[in-house]
């Protein structure tokens, strides 16, 4: 791997679990066992660094939402294995991530706003779209709207003001509002459908504990 690659992944890693504030060009450098000069030389300094790293990850966020959606049978199979994935990023991701990329990388939080408000706004409207078709989703919803309305909760879980992390997981917060979402939308067949992709993920992650 080369030495720029290596800088952005260690970057990533230590972004992602210590907050992006708290990280510095010389703790990147020292994990990596090169000099700070060394990483200087491949990004003159942390806000170019950040968003290089903002940039890999949206690739790789949008890579993994598209295969899920193509891999995915149904428009309730989406979102269950989207909230997988969900997790499977979560877990060990820091919740002051977004807040240090708004407060102090405010030129990389705006990409991330582009790809939330088109990327991410158009998944979630196709999906809407897709569910209604599949008589999943009730026929009256106004989908414009829930998919904006969705597009804003997909966050909330990192507001620390109304889910501080000493008490709520940022994952579990996240999980029991797309749920709910879900439930709101769904007709009875979509109701029986999320009731059974429930009691397998159950199933699978008893087998797994």
């Amino acid at each position: 791997m080369e030495t720029k690659e290596r800088i952005i992944t260690e970057a990533t890693h230590l972004f992602l679990r210590l907050g992006i504030r708290s990280v510095s060009m010389d703790e990147i450098a020292t994990q990596l066992g090169i000099s700070k000069k060394t990483v200087y030389q491949h990004f003159e300094d942390k806000d170019q660094l950040v968003d290089r790293v903002l940039e890999e990850q949206i690739k790789l966020m949008q890579a993994e939402a598209l295969h899920t959606v193509e891999s995915s049978s149904n428009a309730i199979e989406k979102i269950f294995n989207t909230m997988d994935m969900m997790v499977k990023h979560s877990r060990n991701m820091n919740p002051m991530v977004l807040f240090d990329l708004q407060k102090y990388h405010f030129g990389s939080f705006q990409k991330f706003a582009a790809h939330k408000n088109d990327f991410l706004f158009n998944i979630i409207l196709n999906n809407l779209k897709k569910g209604v078709e599949e008589r999943l989703y009730r026929s009256d919803i106004n989908i414009e709207i829930l998919a904006k309305f969705r597009l804003e909760t997909l966050m909330i879980g990192f507001n620390m003001d109304a889910f501080p992390t000493d008490k709520f997981n940022v994952t579990e917060v996240s999980l029991v509002i797309i749920e709910n979402f879900l439930y709101g939308l769904a007709t009875e067949k979509g109701f029986n459908m999320i009731e059974s992709y429930k009691l397998k993920r159950k199933e699978h992650n008893k087998l797994n504990q």
